[in-house]
């Protein structure tokens, strides 16, 4: 592959993907991104302008895809409406961007015989019992519970759909959450480190008991490269770095990290369909690809995720002041519409 398609390669893990491309390779990027409050072209800076290619653009504008898709070798699709809390409040734009977006990219690279690898998420897969020792693997039946997961879901069934229906080369993973630099303030661990450097209380939604399981950025773009190159055709690799960990151990982590009493947050009402857990076994992705995680210690990689906000407040020092004012009209809207509902009763 000299040249590749990177969708939505502009927010956080298309974009630290273009960077782990560069700084591995000698492929000829091209990055298509709608620009959205989520995609920042200043997380692109610095990388070479020979080698980086910007389209400012929609994947699901039928034209310029099929331009850009006609021009390169594969394609790897990153954009995606990815905030459950924004799902929640309008699905519109999950819908429009995660299943028309898809399908206009799918019905390009089966025009040109492209290949292509579509990311995904774990949360298609719904969620586990706090109590339960098993994990999501490949067969692990959909269940999503949000719009959000719901429209990844029915992304990842066109997938295999038009490989199976019309033998589009493609490969699918879908990784456990991701955490790094660049990472857009409305999401958990961004948003409580810049608002204790702003020197405010961070917020725990419900009681903080909810598991994620936890990889570095840098992991998952080195398992999707491998993949890419060597992944087989039609097969879902699920991606993960065995990093479970609790919301509120989390934030205890983070907070301690930063000189404060791990108890120093709010608790605050928890959002409605909050999932319990998830947890990724990503053995067939070891064992059959040879791949390994590189950054295993997380109380490491959040020192240095830590490290980079607080050297980096001109990436996203607006971006939290517009994150926070948004936050704040919906609580208001939803409070508003909960006294409205009690009156009527």
């Amino acid at each position: 592959m000299k040249r590749i398609l990177v969708t939505g390669g502009a927010g956080f893990i298309g974009a630290n993907f273009v960077r782990y491309i560069t700084a591995h390779t000698e492929v000829h990027v091209v990055v298509v991104d709608l620009l959205t409050y989520a995609g920042n072209p200043e997380s692109l800076k610095g990388l070479p302008e020979e080698r980086v290619e910007l389209r400012i653009g929609d994947i699901t504008d039928a034209k310029l895809v099929d331009e850009l898709v006609s021009s390169v070798d594969a394609v790897v699709h990153f954009a995606a409406e990815s905030h459950n809390d924004n799902s929640l409040h309008d699905p519109a734009p999950f819908v429009n961007t995660n299943v028309i977006g898809t399908f206009t990219l799918l019905e390009a690279v089966r025009r040109h015989d492209v290949r292509f690898h579509h990311i995904s998420t774990d949360e298609v897969y719904g969620d586990l019992e706090l109590d339960d020792p098993g994990r999501f693997t490949e067969t692990t039946p959909y269940n999503p519970s949000s719009p959000y997961s719901s429209t990844k879901a029915a992304s990842d069934l066109l997938v295999r759909a038009w490989v199976r229906s019309f033998g589009v080369r493609a490969t699918l993973s879908n990784c456990s959450n991701n955490y790094g630099p660049y990472q857009h303030v409305e999401k958990f661990i961004p948003r409580q480190i810049t608002s204790i450097l702003n020197g405010e209380r961070p917020k725990l939604y419900g009681a903080g008991t909810n598991v994620r399981d936890w990889i570095h950025v840098d992991d998952h773009s080195s398992a999707v490269w491998t993949i890419l190159q060597h992944g087989a055709m039609g097969r879902t690799y699920l991606i993960g770095a065995d990093g479970e960990q609790n919301n509120r151990d989390v934030l205890g982590s983070i907070l301690e990290s930063m000189g404060h009493e791990r108890d120093a947050f709010d608790m605050v009402t928890d959002r409605p369909g909050h999932d319990l857990r998830y947890a990724i076994d990503a053995s067939s992705l070891r064992n059959e690809l040879g791949w390994r995680p590189q950054r295993q210690d997380f109380s490491e990689g959040l020192a240095q995720t830590i490290k980079w906000y607080r050297e980096n407040r001109w990436w996203w020092g607006l971006l939290k002041t517009q994150t926070e004012e948004r936050y704040s009209a919906q609580e208001t809207t939803n409070a508003r519409a909960l006294a409205a509902r009690g009156t009527e009763q």
